[in-house]
This record gives structure tokens, sequence and C-alpha cells, in this order.
């Protein structure tokens, strides 16, 4: 697939698999349009794309703002007239108990995960339909099955594929293409931003990151499910592993992740 002069649209575009997802496109030649609540990052971005005589555009997003949204689907049609791909990329983790979570950190997940991706298909689709062109939302394979310690991830990834699966059947006949991608862990920000049971942020990931998939090979695992218009994009073992238990041995699946997590570092299990 040529992306030479596709128009992109990435939220979270400002770090991790969204930053490594404008450069990504950058390098095939897209006009990329950011979206991220650190604009002065952006705009850092945005100044090293130009150096490389790459257009762009980006506006300061906080997904959970659907006035945010809709201006930043808006710059992308003044700056460059079209959008062909829309990513919701913009995300946020937990891990806690939900004996122990408060409801406004799961309120908080629902915010940014799933109605981040609500508000920025909803304005882009008439877009995209003009196009034919891609919307891609970042789940995870906690959208597939629940993970415990994070019920507000899983929660709010699972809505997010429920909403993405809807759109593409209703779109069957316009030739939107809708991919649903699902890392598995990842070595990104979000893991370090995740919040506690009270929402605070984590701060350092429990988990070893160099054993985890990074976010430049996600990015590039992503454009070539763009490029092939998979629907569910599975893109490592573990992931590819779960779908089929899932659907197989779903109680296997269930001890599984229990004891998989319980091995964290300071998990909430022990």
């Amino acid at each position: 697939m040529d992306f030479t002069g596709k128009v992109v649209v990435i939220t979270g575009a400002s770090s991790g698999i969204g930053e490594a997802l404008v450069y990504a496109f950058a390098d095939r030649g897209a006009k990329v349009v950011m979206g991220a609540r650190n604009s002065a990052k952006l705009a850092e971005i945005a100044a090293q794309l130009f150096t490389r005589g790459i257009e762009s555009a980006f506006e300061a997003t906080d997904v959970t703002r659907e006035e945010d949204c809709k201006r930043l689907i808006d710059k992308a049609l003044s700056a460059f007239g079209r959008i062909d791909i829309l990513i919701c990329n913009a995300g946020i983790s937990m891990r806690a108990l939900f004996d122990d979570v408060q409801l406004d950190v799961l309120r908080q997940l629902m915010d940014v995960n799933f109605w981040g991706t609500v508000y920025c298909a909803k304005y882009a689709l008439p877009a995209l339909q003009a196009a034919k062109g891609t919307l891609v939302g970042v789940s995870s394979v906690a959208g597939m099955h629940g993970l415990p310690g994070r019920t507000g991830y899983s929660a709010s990834k699972f809505a997010m594929t429920g909403l993405l699966e809807t759109i593409r059947i209703e779109n069957l006949k316009k030739g939107v293409h809708v991919m649903v991608a699902c890392p598995g862990f990842t070595a990104s920000n979000v893991r370090f931003s995740a919040l506690t049971a009270d929402g605070t942020s984590q701060g350092e990931s429990p988990r070893n990151e160099s054993k985890m998939m990074s976010a430049e090979e996600v990015a590039q695992r992503i454009i070539r499910g763009i490029e092939r218009r998979k629907r569910t994009l599975l893109m490592e073992f573990d992931g590819r592993a779960t779908s089929l238990i899932g659907k197989f041995a779903p109680g296997l699946l269930d001890r599984l992740f229990y004891n998989h997590m319980a091995k964290e570092p300071d998990s909430p299990f022990k």
C-alpha cells in the first residue's frame, strides 16, 4: 500500500506507540495530524518532521473532551482536506483489584479508552467514508479476555472492541476498513502512567520492559495490518494463544491469567 500523501490522524501521538506511529507513517510519505495533551511535545515532533520534508499538523487534545476531539478532526480537514486513516491510540491503564479500586478510576479509564475513541470516530467517520479509509482502535489482549487486576482497562477495551466491530458492520457497503489492534504487554509510557486503586500513577513498571515488544515494532505491525486490511491484529504468541484458548477452554485461560498476573512484583493477589 502506498501511503504517500495519505492523511493520518493519530491520538496519543506525543509518546509511546502513538509517537512511533507518527514517525513510521512519516517514513512512508504520509501527512500526519497529531493529537495529545502535551502540545509542547507535539510541536517538537512537528518541527522534526518539517526538517525531513514531512507535512504535519497538531492539536492539543484531551480525548475525554468531546470538543477537543472535534477540534482535532477539524484541524485535519482544514489542513489537508481529507482523512484517510484515523488511529485511536490514546489510552491509560490501571493496576488494582476491583475490591480496592475507587470508582472514579474506572470512570477515568472509560473516559479515555472508550469515549475518546467514540468522539474521534464519530467526527471523523464522514471523511473516512468519503475516502474509503481506515479506522483503527489500539485495544489490547485485555480486550479479548478479562485481565485480573485491570478491571477498568479490560472493560474499556472490551467496549472499544464492541464499538469498532459494530461500526465495521454498519459500513460494510461504504468501503471503510475497521481494524482492532491488540498488542500484548508493550514497553511504552502507558505502563508507567497506569493508575493505582486511588487514582495515583504507579510510576515504575513492575514488569521487565526489556522482554516486551517495543513501541516501534507495534507501530510497524499496525501499518502492515492496515496494508492487509486485517479485522483483528494479534501481534505475538500470547495474543494468538489467548484468542485460541479463550474459544475452546475459557476456564483454563482464567487460571493461566490469574497465575501469570500473580507473579508480578508487588502483585495485588499476594
